[in-house]
């Protein structure tokens, strides 16, 4: 790490100076003396209770309980719980998830930080893409909760966290065992089993679950999906004050049928389900061991924990078809199949305390926290393939990545109806990269402060305002900041991109008990953005785009009609434009503007639930002066659950319940197929799965 650079010496004194005068302060005022404990949030608290605790108004807690009523296509639907996230596929099941959030494509992950148990998912310096976060290895049945926070807020929350973040915490003991198998069309078998292992009469506890699933898919080369997944935990204590260890495998195997351009489809080249390419596909493995550690008195909270993790993907794409090789080679033999491929260990820690105390008569908590991690990948690497037998090597690089944050931040409760929040987050990046390509080896450091502040208004004991300001970043691709030629083309010259690339938003937020039952909240926001800077993973560059700004508005309810029925609906509006004058036009392609997410919920306390969702996904812009959109769409799922006997349940759910001919993912770009004169832009599409059945049976013993 290069702490000797004196920019980062400037920001390390500034930091320190700030921690001394905001930390002790206070305990000089007020002799330290203890004060009445301030609520932290709780692992079973639920998104419409968190009046007094929340930083800002988006921010909330999913349930296990709410997850488990509804239905979901893939385990990263967890995330569309998260009120205006969506989430597509636009390829293989073992491939990770496309986002969108707050006029964000997000690709599969960058500007959204997403974690398990402390765990860091989002991938810096991906073979694939920045930020990649792989979720298929999730067990929807048992997360405990997901805790989610949108904008740059929060000093806790750093790399990729800039459009939001979500805490996945996964169960620490099951109620029983638990055996379930789902079957349905396509092949689609799923079997788990989970519960207690080794139980003893002590404080410990043991939880285990064993996941496998195959599945073929609605297209017309079957995608072969196959998945082993497993976790085993021990435990002690609770999330605030015990301890646990947990250790999970997951492998995963698919055929990917990925877009088609929309003509091929018009002229009867291929059906809708069909693909250009039957040996694209990939396989992915992940293996981790991770530990937390937490410690609560009267007066102080303490957590601790630590990870390591061993992954590996290679992912065969073919997206332009013969495009390349007719203009290079003049024929479309080996056609424009690629591999990205890496193999990568990597190791964190994250630690925090947190002291309640006293200012004068004020109440005051303050919270010091270190994060760190350290990525090597041996290699991470881009190939020209043909039915996967590599025959080009476009880029091959050896990859050491580590980072370093310190943060701080004190709550203040200034009257019994005004708190506030002030943070400030210290990040140091260190790239080093050893490239097949000498010109594009080297090392970069780049370091960041990041001021966080948010003021919490309380008008009435059911309403909350919040007015939030903070910066954050996202890191860019360690190959990106030391490339110098074109991987493609030695004789073009390349710039490298900043390592770290700032964000800087500012919210307006309400929380408010409506009526008995009825909770809603609503977010007024905006986020400018540095550089829409992203590592191209296809081509092995990296993409330098204008700054940028979005804003936009979000409301969400929840609304218990009864203790049977509940309704929920959340609503996002967002606009988002490059900055400047440019002729190619403004707008940001793939940015998303209008979603909706609503859903009814029964729950009749004797054998019959149900649970119906429904999804707006609307359209977008694929090119920057708006001349092209993607179609908007509407989806519905449902789920209808009988409970046989106490122990025994049955449950359909129904995907795509309107049989929607709409698409999961739509892009414009140029691609040339066999026994085309020349290139053509087009949309090529990924079309949404046909509605689907599928039926779970449950068992649980003790």
């Amino acid at each position: 790490m290069a702490l000797g650079h004196p920019g980062l010496r400037s920001g390390w004194r500034q930091f320190c100076y700030w921690l001394t005068w905001g930390f002790l302060a206070p305990h000089c005022a007020s002799g330290a003396e203890p004060v009445t404990e301030l609520p932290s949030i709780d692992i079973r608290a639920a998104a419409e209770k968190l009046s007094g605790l929340a930083e800002a108004g988006n921010e909330g807690v999913v349930s296990a309980q709410r997850l488990a009523s509804v239905p979901l296509l893939r385990p990263g639907e967890v995330l569309e719980m998260v009120p205006g996230l969506i989430v597509t596929q636009h390829a293989g099941d073992g491939k990770a998830n496309q986002y969108f959030l707050r006029g964000f494509n997000l690709d599969h992950g960058t500007d959204f930080a997403t974690s398990l148990d402390g765990m860091p998912l989002n991938m810096p310096s991906h073979a694939h893409g920045q930020g990649y976060t792989d979720l298929n290895f999730l067990i929807p049945e048992l997360i405990e909760q997901v805790h989610y926070r949108k904008g740059p807020y929060s000093a806790e929350d750093g790399d990729f966290a800039s459009a939001g973040s979500a805490r996945i915490s996964t169960l620490r003991q099951l109620q029983g065992n638990l055996a379930q198998m789902t079957f349905g069309p396509y092949g689609y078998q799923r079997g788990l089993l989970a519960g207690a292992f080794l139980q003893t009469a002590g404080a410990g506890r043991w939880l285990y679950g064993l996941e496998f699933l195959n599945h073929n898919g609605p297209w017309l080369v079957p995608e072969n999906n196959r998945k082993l997944n497993g976790l085993l935990r021990y435990s002690e204590g609770s999330i605030n004050d015990g301890f646990s260890v947990a250790a999970m495998a997951y492998r995963n195997r698919w055929t990917s049928t990925d877009q088609i351009p929309q003509r091929a489809i018009d002229q009867g080249r291929v059906p809708r389900f069909g693909s250009l390419d039957p040996t694209a596909g990939g396989f992915t493995s992940r293996y981790s061991l991770s530990g937390e550690w937490a410690r609560k008195t009267s007066d102080s909270q303490t957590k601790a924990n630590a990870w390591l993790l061993q992954s590996g993907l290679d992912l065969w794409s073919n997206f332009t078809y013969c495009m390349a090789n007719l203009q290079s080679q003049g024929n479309c033999e080996a056609g424009d199949q690629f591999q990205q491929s890496e193999r990568r260990k990597a190791a964190g820690f994250a630690a925090s305390h947190a002291l309640w105390s006293n200012w004068g008569e004020r109440e005051v908590i303050h919270t010091l926290g270190v994060q760190g991690r350290q990525d090597q990948l041996s290699p991470v690497g881009l190939y020209n393939t043909t039915q996967r037998e590599i025959w080009n090597t476009v880029r091959e690089d050896r990859i050491q990545q580590r980072s370093l944050a310190l943060w701080a931040q004190t709550e203040v409760r200034w009257t019994q109806s005004l708190r506030s929040i002030t943070g400030l987050r210290a990040d140091a990046h260190h790239f080093q990269v050893n490239s097949s390509q000498p010109a594009n080896s080297g090392q970069q450091n780049a370091q960041l402060l990041s001021p966080k502040l948010a003021l919490i208004w309380r008008s009435n004991p059911a309403t909350e305002l919040y007015l939030n300001y903070g910066h954050g970043f996202h890191s860019n691709d360690a190959r990106g900041t030391t490339l110098q030629v074109d991987p493609s083309d030695h004789a073009l010259k390349a710039s490298p991109a900043p390592g770290l690339v700032r964000t800087m938003g500012q919210e307006l937020g309400w929380r408010s008990q409506v009526l008995p039952g009825w909770q809603s909240t609503m977010a007024l926001w905006q986020l400018d953005s540095a550089s829409e800077l992203i590592f191209v993973g296809d081509a092995g560059t990296t993409e330098a785009t204008r700054p940028s700004r979005r804003y936009g508005l979000e409301w969400s309810n929840f609304y218990t009609l009864s203790r049977q029925w509940a309704l929920d609906m959340d609503l996002a509006w967002s606009h988002a434009r490059f900055k400047g004058v440019a002729p190619e036009g403004n707008l940001i392609s793939g940015a998303i503007t209008h979603t909706a997410n609503m859903g009814v919920t029964y729950e009749s306390g004797g054998p019959w639930s149900a649970a119906l969702r429904l999804r707006y996904f609307g359209p977008r812009p694929l090119l920057e002066n708006g001349s092209v959109q993607s179609q908007a769409s509407w989806i519905g799922n449902l789920r209808v659950g009988y409970k046989l006997t106490p122990r025994t349940r049955l449950s359909l759910d129904v995907y795509n319940l309107l049989n929607s001919q709409t698409n999961d993912m739509a892009y414009w770009y140029a691609s040339q197929l066999r026994g085309e004169a020349r290139p053509v832009s087009d949309l090529h599409v990924h079309p949404a799965e046909p509605r689907t059945l599928r039926l779970t049976w449950a068992y649980r013993w003790e």
